[in-house]
C-alpha cells in the first residue's frame, strides 16, 4: 500500500503535520494504520479518511480498465445471477473502489463492504452510488472485521471480490487464506493498486535508488509482501485453478497533484528513514529539495502499482 503523510488541513497543525494513517507504522508488527483519535485498546487502527480521499483520484485514474471486459464477461457468465450480483468489498476504506467499479458494470449490484474500523464503514456506506452503468440499483451493507480471516462460507453467494491497495500489507498466509477463500466460492477477484516496488522521479536524484531500497524493505517488515505481493496472488490463485491476469496502473502525479505528492514524498521518505536511520540526514536534505520542487510545480512522479484479476472456477460449473 502506498504511504505518505503531509498538511491535514487542521487548525493548530504545523504545515507538515502526518495525516493519520498515511505514514509509515510505528509498532512492531502493526498494519501501517493508526488511530484517528483517543480510544480504548482493544478499537481497530484507522486510516484518516482525509488521506483516503486525497488519493482518491489518483486511485480511480490509475486501474486498469483494460480487465473490465473479461470481468464483465465472467459475471454476465455467472449462474444463477439473474437477481442482479453479489460484490464483497475487502477493506472498503471510505469506499472509494465501489465509487469507482459500480457505475463501470451492468446490472442490478449488492456491495457488501468489509472492513475494521467502523468509522471508516460509515462513510463507505453514506457515500457508495446508488445507481449502475445502465441504472440498476445499487444497494450497500457494511461488515466489520478483519478482511484477512475470510473464508470460503463467508463469501457465500459472492459474484466478486474487489479491493484496493490491500494486498501489499498482507503475508503470504493471509494471501493463500484469501485464494483459497474466493475459489471455494468460485467468485473472480479483481484486486487493485497493489506496490510494484518501483517509483521513478523527474528530474532524477542521486538518492532515489537508495531512499526507493529503504522504503521497499520496509514495506517488506514483520511478514508482510509489500512489493512482492502481486507475485505470492498470482501463484496462490493460479494454485487453486484461477486463471490470472495482470495489468500495471501507475499513479502519474505532475504538477496538478501537488498535495498529493508532497504527501506521498514525506510518507516514502519517512518509512525509508524508519527502516534506515542511518539515511536522516542526507535524506532531509532529500526531501527538503523534492519538496521545493514539488511546489514550484517542477517534480513528477510515477508510481508503479499493478491490477490483478483471477477468474476462478465458477461453483455452478459455468466456463
Amino acid at each position: 500500500m502506498v504511504v505518505g503523510s503531509a498538511r491535514s488541513g487542521r487548525p493548530g497543525q504545523a504545515a507538515d503535520a502526518v495525516i493519520p494513517g498515511a505514514g509509515p507504522s510505528g509498532n512492531p508488527g502493526a498494519r501501517p494504520t493508526v488511530k484517528l483519535r483517543e480510544a480504548g485498546p482493544d478499537d481497530p487502527p484507522r486510516y484518516a479518511p482525509e488521506w483516503l480521499q486525497l488519493r482518491e483520484p489518483a486511485d480511480a485514474a490509475a486501474r486498469a480498465h483494460d480487465l473490465l471486459d473479461p470481468l464483465r464477461i465472467r459475471l454476465a457468465n455467472l449462474p444463477g445471477k439473474s437477481g442482479g450480483v453479489v460484490i464483497h468489498d475487502l477493506g472498503c476504506g471510505t469506499g472509494s473502489m465501489g465509487r469507482w467499479l459500480a457505475p463501470c458494470l451492468d446490472g442490478a449490484q449488492h456491495w457488501i463492504l468489509h472492513d475494521r474500523d467502523p468509522y471508516l464503514l460509515h462513510f463507505a456506506a453514506v457515500a457508495s452510488p446508488r445507481s449502475a452503468a445502465d441504472g440498476s440499483r445499487v444497494t450497500v451493507e457494511t461488515r466489520r472485521g478483519d478482511v484477512a480471516r475470510l473464508t470460503a462460507d463467508a463469501l457465500h453467494g459472492a459474484s466478486l471480490v474487489t479491493a484496493s491497495a490491500l494486498l501489499d500489507v498482507l503475508t503470504r498466509e493471509e494471501i493463500d487464506a484469501l485464494a483459497a477463500a474466493c475459489a471455494g466460492a468460485g467468485c473472480p477477484a479483481l484486486l487493485t493498486l497493489s506496490v510494484a516496488g518501483r517509483v521513478e522521479l523527474t528530474p532524477s536524484h542521486p538518492l532515489d535508488s537508495e531512499i526507493a531500497q529503504a522504503f521497499n524493505a520496509h514495506q517488506r517488515r514483520d511478514g508482510l509482501l509489500g512489493p512482492d505481493a502481486v507475485t505470492a496472488a498470482t501463484e496462490a490463485f493460479s494454485e487453486h485453478g484461477a486463471t490470472v491476469r495482470l495489468h500495471p496502473s501507475p499513479w502519474r502525479l505532475g504538477p496538478e497533484h501537488a498535495a498529493l505528492t508532497e504527501q506521498w514524498l514525506r510518507g516514502w521518505v519517512g518509512a525509508a528513514v524508519e527502516q534506515r536511520p542511518d539515511l536522516r540526514a542526507r535524506a532531509d536534505a532529500y526531501l527538503a529539495e523534492r519538496l521545493a520542487a514539488c511546489a514550484a510545480g517542477q517534480l513528477r512522479v510515477t508510481v508503479h502499482h499493478t491490477d490483478l484479476l483471477a477468474l476462478n472456477r465458477p461453483a455452478g460449473g459455468a466456463s
